[in-house]
């Protein structure tokens, strides 16, 4: 059984086996540009990212970034879910997509769903979200799925500011 399903998306967890995928992701333009350089140089890598960072947060939370694909032809295109940071009282939405497949509504598709699950499924509330104030795409779909800002924040280890948005 999926994590969620959309009219065009499925959203699971991620496994190992997705790290060729996982690999392609964290170094696409878009990632590094808004996200950054998260050192993933390999396929070892992102399945160790995958092992440390997902499926431990799974473990720990009850819930994560899951990889999302095509109904019709199963092809990983993004991730959507959500994270907890130790900076954060409350668990905020993330997501990330090939740049192939922007701007054809699959991140809204995503995050809708997403954003249902937390609520109406986890019992999340708030969820908070961080972006970068250059990074209007992600802004504007915060806000297309009910979130607004409400101020900065410089997460400790990071020397730079980010927007803080939440549902409350």
């Amino acid at each position: 059984m999926h994590i969620l399903e959309t009219k065009r998306l499925i959203l699971d967890k991620a496994s190992l086996t997705d790290a060729g995928f996982f690999h392609a992701l964290m170094n696409s333009k878009t990632w590094l540009e808004f996200i950054g350089d998260r050192g993933i140089k390999s396929e070892l890598e992102a399945a160790e990212y995958i092992q440390n960072s997902l499926i431990d947060s799974y473990d720990r939370n009850g819930y994560g970034l899951y990889k999302m694909a095509l109904k019709e032809d199963k092809v990983l295109i993004g991730i959507c879910g959500f994270v907890k940071h130790d900076y954060l009282d409350h668990p905020d939405i993330g997501f990330a997509m090939l740049p192939t497949y922007e701007g054809q509504g699959f991140m809204l598709e995503a995050a809708k769903a997403c954003m249902v699950y937390g609520i109406e499924s986890l019992g999340l509330n708030p969820i908070l979200a961080v972006t970068t104030s250059e990074n209007t795409r992600s802004k504007h779909l915060l806000k297309k799925i009910g979130l607004h800002a409400i101020g900065n924040i410089k997460p400790p280890k990071l020397d730079k500011e980010f927007l803080l948005y939440s549902t409350a």
